[in-house]
This record gives C-alpha cells, structure tokens and sequence, in this order.
C-alpha cells in the first residue's frame, strides 16, 4: 500500500509539473520554469520509488491517467482552459481505468 500511496504523491507531483510548464510558456518565465524542474524531479523520484513495487505498465499508466485528469481539471482554475461535458465524460473513463488497474493489482 505504501507504493500506492508513493505513485499517488508522483501523479500529485507530475499535475505541478504540468500546469507550472503550461505557466512557464515555453520556459521564457523563470519563475514557472523553476517551479516545473523542481515538479519535474519530484515525480520522478516519486514514480521511480513506487515503480520498486508496482508493475511499471501499471504504474505509468496511473501516474500519466492522474496527471492528465488533475492538469484537466486544474488548467480551467489557473490557466484560461475550458472543461466541456464531454471533456469531463472522458476523464470520467480514465479515472475509472486507474480505478480498474488498482483493483487488478490486488494480491
């Protein structure tokens, strides 16, 4: 359980990194460019500890599937994105996948 809750903390992590290279524009804001290569080695370090435990199809699997639905669902709150209907239908499908996958996983 511990290396779930470490591929939890990496896919919290790589959402940072997602939305601080979105900020950075290119990397021509060294603020958010700063912020991404702290993100960026921090979900690194997060999968790869998790990925000592967890199958590394699933456990890239979940951490790109949180990534993707937490930079989906927090680009609207930062950035000027939108989140329609049928965006947020898909994201539904991918956090069911990572739900499915965890199931699976069981011993």
């Amino acid at each position: 359980m511990n290396a779930w809750l470490t591929l939890l903390l990496a896919g919290v992590f790589e959402v940072g990194y997602a939305l601080s290279v979105g900020g950075s524009q290119g990397f021509t804001h060294l603020s958010w460019s700063l912020v991404a290569a702290v993100f960026f080695l921090l979900t690194l370090w997060a999968l790869s500890r998790a990925l000592r435990t967890i199958d590394v199809s699933i456990g890239y699997a979940v951490w790109a599937g949180i990534g993707a639905v937490g930079a989906a669902l927090l680009g609207p709150v930062f950035f000027a994105e939108t989140l329609t209907l049928a965006k947020a239908g898909w994201l539904a499908v991918i956090i069911a996948g990572v739900v499915w996958l965890k199931l699976a996983d069981k011993a």
